[in-house]
């Protein structure tokens, strides 16, 4: 088990990029290697994650080649996949497992997915239900991986999402390609639409509502060139390390600034935080532009409703603002960080009480006590194989006066390799 000793920096004046967006990069993979032609990717990222992807759709046919820095996806549309030999295995990849999931529905044959100790607790009755009501058969292990996959032909459904989940809508979606009619999605509340996005960009006829998607099948998807932007995701850790450090200013260059993934830019400006956008361009249907961020003051914040699916990935880091912010943060409607890599609300409680942080669990959340800048104590902190809780507390050992040493930190790599690169660069 690897761990690192990380502590406090101060005067840092930066320009760095971020790795590209994992959401995207998972998704070019799957839809380029069901679409009609060349699929060049660009920025590519190149983590356990996604490279899970490329070999998973390599055993399913595709040709996946690797030329200078540039990935290349050799589709031959919606019906070349051939049965896998071999049980299919995405490692820690929820979004993977359950995208795939929908595309193996369609499938004229029996394939059989999986992943690491992680994925096979996490549930997946909430992609077999709808994917069921299309036609598809499953036998799983009560709801959770490995995942049997009985492939057939898809009917098209109106399906009322419980829970807002991109990654159960996208696994909607894709299965929605091969269907008989229309599908249409009700969402709760707007998630991520990065697969909406990408479809329409390789030529697929769907129609986007405010909380409603139709598919319409029959369109053939055809290979086109994709940059792949910088991750918020990934960028969230400098932009929270940026408001804490003293006499700071880092830009990150080329993030993608979706509409549905900025909610950490609302919340750190709610929280009094310097942060602008420059440099707004379009890519492959993408926003993206520079994100610029400033020492500053933070006080606590209520984060709750609608913006919480535009977040959820970044509660972690922004849970760690929370704590060096001046008052009393409320995290609310928060429950999907349960079935995540790890129950992140309660691992970041645990690790807040070990450096003495004030902090109260909630069954949908928490309340975090700021400490207004005070040091808190020294302590090892369990990242419990959780890559965003691991590179979250990495910040908060970044900007504190005494260090943190933080176990465990291989699973950083599942989703982002070059972190702790980037943080000695700071």
């Amino acid at each position: 088990m690897k761990k690192i000793h990380i502590s406090s920096k101060e005067n840092c004046v930066k320009k760095i990029e971020v790795q590209g967006d994992k959401s995207i990069s998972h998704r070019a993979i799957i839809i380029g290697s069901i679409a009609d032609g060349i699929t060049r990717i660009e920025n590519f990222l190149e983590a356990e994650d996604t490279l899970n992807t490329v070999n998973i759709f390599r055993q399913l046919g595709v040709k996946i080649v690797k030329t200078g820095k540039n990935y290349y996806i050799y589709g031959n549309g919606l019906y070349s996949l051939r049965e896998p030999t071999e049980t299919l295995y995405v490692g820690n990849s929820g979004t993977a497992i359950r995208l795939i999931l929908g595309i193996l529905a369609a499938q004229p044959f029996t394939s059989t997915i999986t992943g690491d100790t992680q994925i096979i607790k996490r549930p997946m009755a909430r992609v077999i239900e709808p994917l069921t009501m299309m036609g598809a058969k499953f036998v799983s292990n009560n709801g959770y991986a490995p995942v049997k996959v009985q492939g057939n032909n898809l009917n098209g459904i109106t399906y009322k999402m419980p829970v807002a989940s991109a990654q159960v809508k996208s696994s909607i979606l894709l299965a929605a390609l091969y269907a008989s009619s229309v599908t249409e999605i009700i969402e709760p509340m707007k998630s991520r639409d990065h697969t909406e996005r990408l479809l329409k960009y390789f030529g697929a006829k769907i129609i986007t509502g405010k909380k409603s998607i139709k598919l319409f099948p029959g369109s053939k998807l055809k290979g086109e060139k994709i940059f792949i932007p910088g991750d918020i995701s990934s960028a969230a850790f400098f932009i929270i390390s940026g408001l804490l450090m003293k006499k700071s200013k880092i830009t990150i260059k080329n993030v993608n600034i979706n509409p549905t993934r900025t909610g950490i830019i609302d919340i750190v400006k709610k929280m009094g935080g310097k942060i602008k956008i420059k440099n707004k361009k379009n890519i492959n249907n993408e926003p993206v532009g520079d994100i610029e961020v400033s020492s500053s003051k933070l006080k606590g914040t209520v984060i709750k409703g609608d913006i919480i699916p535009r977040l959820i990935d970044e509660i972690p880091v922004i849970s760690i603002a929370a704590a060096f912010a001046k008052g009393k943060t409320v995290i609310s409607d928060a429950k999907e960080l349960r079935v995540k890599e790890t129950d992140r609300i309660k691992t970041m409680i645990k690790n807040f009480k070990r450096i003495g942080i004030k902090v109260v669990e909630k069954e949908d959340g928490m309340i975090i006590w700021g400490n207004d800048g005070t040091p808190f104590k020294y302590a090892d902190i369990d990242s419990f194989s959780d890559h965003r809780i691991a590179m979250a507390f990495s910040v908060a050992a970044l900007v504190s006066d005494n260090g943190l040493l933080i176990k465990d930190i291989e699973c950083v790599n599942t989703s982002f390799p070059e972190f702790f690169n980037i943080i000695n660069s700071l």
